[in-house]
């Protein structure tokens, strides 16, 4: 299910505001949400991820998983994946390496080039779109599902608090 009526704009000037914008998505994530981190290289998919992950309360290193494809947390009782398929040369590679399974209502898939994965990797409830807009970023979010779009909803107000920035984007 798509709503394209859900969707939001952040303006993200620099690499602290990329942050910021993990840390208020973070505790709005719960188990069974895919997030896809779409952009070019250096977009900041991996800054986003690596604040929503300390967010989380994960006091360790968080690693690219860019060689290893994924990088498993395990925090409180939610499991979080952090994908990256990048280095994917075809989409049935995800079901070789038996990702299918990691997939489920105990955890948060964020993935990274979601692309090179198409049609094994399950649809997001969200997908956050990540832009260069001079020295900074935008980022676009839109939602798949309903609980995409409450997500997007959460997201905007807690980020309208410290700025106001995030907007409905044009449709």
């Amino acid at each position: 299910m798509h709503s394209p009526d859900v969707t939001a704009v952040f303006q993200l000037p620099d690499e602290p505001a990329t942050q910021r914008l993990g840390e208020c998505l973070a505790p709005l994530l719960s188990g069974g949400r895919v997030v896809f981190l779409e952009g070019d290289l250096g977009a900041g998919k991996t800054t986003l991820a690596r604040s929503l992950i300390r967010a989380l309360g994960h006091a360790g290193p968080v690693k690219s998983p860019t060689y290893s494809l994924v990088e498993v947390y395990v925090i409180s009782s939610l499991y979080l994946y952090h994908f990256d398929f990048y280095r994917f040369e075809s989409p049935e590679e995800f079901l070789d390496a038996g990702f299918s399974e990691y997939f489920n209502e105990n955890a948060v898939c964020l993935v990274e080039w979601p692309e090179r994965a198409e049609g094994c990797v399950p649809s997001p409830d969200l997908r956050l779109r990540l832009h260069y807009a001079g020295f900074g970023r935008v980022l676009e979010a839109v939602a798949d599902t309903p609980e995409g779009a409450q997500c997007i909803k959460a997201l905007t107000s807690a980020w309208g608090d410290d700025n106001s920035s995030a907007m409905p984007a044009p449709r």
